[in-house]
């Protein structure tokens, strides 16, 4: 992943990469155009790792490892592999005396937070101190239907009503923001209305937004033959 800086000009995003780019060769790759280019730019969080995120790194360990039988030392070195494989060779401790950044270890965490949607491990202790405000796992809980509160099988609850009488499979369900309930925190939901609802669960009520191949894959019918809406997920 190519590193730079990101500024505000004129109302608009500019990136300036920290090496020179080859630009024949980007040009080539976006069809002949130079402006206009996709990128994926990271804001990188650079205070140090949270005492919150270790706690929860090896919450989930420990519940993966109750699982599983698999000792808790050998899975936080499995883990910090993973991350080495998907950071091109970075390396990362959550030790007291780390140099790792909120950011590296949110990446951690996202990694064992795949794990455990990947392979349905059964999540208890963990669960409970998973940051839900958190976009993806959010977008975890939605694309595999597991509610956010208690992890069980989930509806998609729409945050922003699609309203009565409206055929469903015709909404172009991309502009609607989605959050996983199950149908007794649905339920509730309604009952006592979303500020109610997130004192309660310490839980953000925004939802997020998925786009059409995801809900396509989460058996979401709708109108996306017109979609033109660039959602992260």
């Amino acid at each position: 992943m190519q590193s730079g800086t990101a500024y505000l000009q004129d109302g608009f995003w500019v990136i300036k990469p920290d090496q020179q780019q080859n630009l024949e060769h980007i040009v080539t790759l976006n069809e002949g155009k130079l402006q206009g280019i996709p990128v994926d730019f990271e804001f990188v969080d650079p205070r140090k790792a949270r005492p919150r995120q270790r706690r929860l790194f090896f919450a989930l360990l420990g519940d993966i490892s109750f699982w599983s039988g698999t000792p808790v030392n050998w899975l936080k070195e499995y883990f910090y592999n993973q991350y080495m494989i998907k950071t091109a060779g970075k390396e990362i401790s959550l030790a007291d005396s780390t140099e790792n950044t909120v950011s590296d270890a949110k990446n951690l965490i996202d990694i064992v937070i795949d794990f455990i949607f990947d392979f349905r491990v059964p999540v208890k202790r963990g669960f409970e101190l998973l940051p839900r405000d958190e976009e993806y796992f959010q977008y975890k809980c939605l694309l595999n239907r597991q509610c956010i509160i208690c992890g069980k099988h989930a509806d998609v609850h729409h945050i922003d009503e699609i309203g009565m009488g409206r055929n469903r499979n015709t909404v172009d369900h991309t502009k609607h923001h989605l959050m996983a309930l199950c149908r007794v925190h649905h339920t509730e939901y309604h009952q006592i209305g979303p500020i109610a609802f997130s004192n309660r669960y310490h839980v953000s009520t925004a939802g997020i937004r998925l786009n059409a191949d995801a809900l396509k894959k989460i058996g979401v019918k709708g109108n996306y033959e017109n979609n033109s809406i660039n959602t992260p997920f």
